[in-house]
C-alpha cells in the first residue's frame, strides 16, 4: 500500500483500524468492503442500518455478534449476516479480531470516513478518547444508520 493509498483508505475509527478495500464508486454503487481490526474486548454500540445489509467475515480472532435476538459466536472463517432494519452489535474477544464488513449496497464508507480520522500507520490508534456521541449520532443519521444504545 502506498502512502497516498494509506492516507485515503486507512482510518482510525474509534479504537479500531478500518481499511477501506472497496468503495461504492468502485462497484457502481453495489458494494463496500472494509477490513476492520479491533482491539481486545472492543464493543460496537447497538445500532441499525436502514440503507444497507451488513455481513461480517471474521479473518482473525473471535467476536460475538448480536443480530436481533440471535447471538453468533464467530471465529476465523465464520460469516454472520446483519440485514438492514435489524438492530445489531458486537463484542470482540480477549485477543482482538480482524474482520471484513461487507455492505450492500455500497456507501457505508461515507459513515466510516465521517466518524474517523486518517490513520498515521497501519496499526490500531495509539489511544482513544470518549467519542462525541452527538456528532457520531448525526453522522450515523446522515448515512442511514441509527444508534440505539
Amino acid at each position: 500500500m502506498t502512502d497516498a493509498t494509506l492516507t485515503e483508505n486507512a482510518r482510525w475509527w474509534f479504537g479500531a483500524l478500518a481499511v477501506i478495500k472497496t468503495r461504492a464508486a468502485d462497484t457502481n454503487g453495489q458494494l463496500t468492503i472494509i477490513e476492520v481490526t479491533e482491539p481486545p474486548n472492543a464493543e460496537a454500540p447497538l445500532h441499525v442500518h436502514h440503507r444497507e445489509d451488513e455481513g461480517f467475515y471474521v479473518l482473525d480472532g473471535e467476536v460475538t455478534i448480536h443480530v436481533g435476538d440471535d447471538v453468533i459466536a464467530a471465529g476465523p472463517g465464520d460469516f454472520a449476516f446483519g440485514p438492514r432494519d435489524i438492530p445489531h452489535r458486537y463484542t470482540v474477544g480477549r485477543d482482538g479480531c480482524r474482520m471484513l464488513f461487507i455492505c450492500t449496497p455500497g456507501g457505508f464508507e461515507d459513515l466510516v470516513i465521517g466518524m474517523s480520522r486518517p490513520a498515521e500507520r497501519l496499526a490500531l490508534p495509539p489511544s482513544t478518547q470518549e467519542p462525541d456521541w452527538e456528532r457520531v449520532g448525526a453522522v450515523a443519521a446522515a448515512n442511514g444508520c441509527e444508534l440505539l444504545g
